[in-house]
């Protein structure tokens, strides 16, 4: 039971944490930086001041759809992003490009994580049918149980490996907005707190994930124990 009072916690953290984004960011995208840049102008300097001239800043259809691709080199910002010259917008800009500055530079944990993907989309395609195949047949094939269990431990562990990722690229972002002039006293803090409340979303899911991951050890442990 307790564990099921977990997953309901984090389930209502989440939709609470999601919800503050979507508020703040539709309350900073009616605050204009300083300069008018819009969120394509920041990346661009971003990428620029960083020595960066081989990604592509492209606009994407969605809301948050905003992302870096590593594969093809491109800081695709959704249209709420690219087109407006809000705090919001100058905040996620940047912050994508703090990606493509981590892929620039080695950086390690994204080196960590771009060698997980793989796996990763296997698991997240395969990983919930298995976890159930193996529930149902745990007496008789508790291996099957066994390996879900290692497949759902790889997608954890890449959650947590992403928390670095995301604060690091933020921090490179809210540096950056201050040395380069595009926030100033008045706007700084304002993007500073809407990458602060993106990343909140990364922590939960990365406990949430491992919640569950714990849960499915138990249901294998508890079957192990029956035998």
């Amino acid at each position: 039971m307790m564990i099921y009072v977990i997953f309901i916690g984090f389930a209502l953290i989440s939709w609470l944490i999601q919800s503050r984004l979507r508020s703040k960011f539709d309350e900073y995208s009616q605050v204009p930086i300083p300069n008018g840049m819009t969120g394509k102008d920041v990346a661009e300097k971003m990428l620029h001041d960083n020595g960066i001239y081989d990604v592509k800043v492209l606009s994407v259809e969605g809301r948050l759809t905003d992302h870096y691709n590593p594969a093809d080199k491109t800081v695709n910002l959704s249209e709420d992003v690219y087109y407006s010259n809000s705090v919001a917008a100058a905040a996620v800009a940047a912050h994508e490009c703090g990606h493509a500055v981590q892929h620039a530079t080695a950086y390690s944990f994204l080196q960590m994580r771009s060698k997980l993907v793989p796996v990763v989309s296997f698991a997240s395609n395969w990983v919930q049918w298995i976890l159930l195949a193996g529930i149902f047949t745990l007496k008789t094939f508790p291996e099957l149980l066994l390996f879900g269990i290692l497949l759902f431990a790889m997608t954890t562990l890449f959650s947590f490996i992403t928390l670095p990722v995301e604060v690091n690229a933020s921090s490179r972002a809210i540096v950056w907005l201050s040395r380069a002039g595009i926030t100033n006293v008045n706007t700084h803090d304002k993007a500073t707190d809407a990458l602060r409340w993106a990343a909140y979303t990364y922590v939960v899911a990365a406990l949430s994930s491992l919640a569950t991951l714990v849960y499915y050890i138990m249901i294998y442990l508890g079957g192990s124990r029956r035998d």
